[in-house]
């Protein structure tokens, strides 16, 4: 059985910086991304992602949803440039679990969540620290590789404050939930950022 790949991999126009695309994203960080609707509060709560046809789903949506499913793959075939900002995603969603432990509270765990995402000094596809140059190409000059550092950025922070309403909601006792928390020692294809 092969891997889930992003729906978003038959979108029309997407921006490309290397081979990395710089999807729409719903969100309140300050970023290069378009942004999409924000939720209807009241219908969709924080904790859980909108139908994947509703015009607020997005990237980060896709990576929470399909991060317990793809962590057991140890291959995973790239069918267009949106499965590369699923393998980000779910790599970075394995980091920020990694650092939350099943005895801290929500604030603790937004710390270092927080911490992690806003981290300035992360390496980005083409730098000597990136784990997947095999897989991504280096940006073309240093304003595409700002652009992508922006990006990636922007799709960190977005990633941590969701899988954090995520991790939380489900264990609905100040407690992280164990069904999340049980993936921190798996490794995507054996790779971590």
């Amino acid at each position: 059985m092969p891997a889930y790949n992003s729906i978003f991999n038959n979108e029309p126009d997407i921006r490309l910086v290397g081979n990395f695309p710089l999807l729409p994203l719903r969100t309140r960080t300050r970023g290069p991304a378009y942004t999409l609707p924000a939720l209807d509060i009241s219908t969709t709560p924080a904790s859980q992602s909108p139908e994947p046809d509703s015009e607020s789903y997005d990237a980060i949506d896709e990576i929470l949803a399909l991060f317990r499913a793809n962590t057991f793959f140890r291959n995973f075939e790239i069918q267009g440039p949106a499965d590369r900002l699923l393998i980000y995603g779910i790599l970075f969603v394995s980091e920020c679990l990694g650092k939350v432990r099943p005895s801290m509270g929500v604030r603790d765990a937004q710390k270092e969540a927080q911490n992690i995402a806003l981290d300035s000094n992360f390496a980005i596809p083409g730098d000597p620290g990136f784990p997947l140059n095999q897989m991504f190409e280096a940006p073309r000059d240093r304003q595409d590789a700002e652009l992508l550092r922006q990006y990636l950025s922007q799709v960190r922070q977005e990633i941590a404050s969701r899988l954090l309403a995520r991790l939380y909601e489900e264990g609905g006792d100040g407690k992280p939930s164990k069904w999340w928390l049980s993936f921190t020692k798996r490794k995507f294809m054996g790779k971590a950022l």
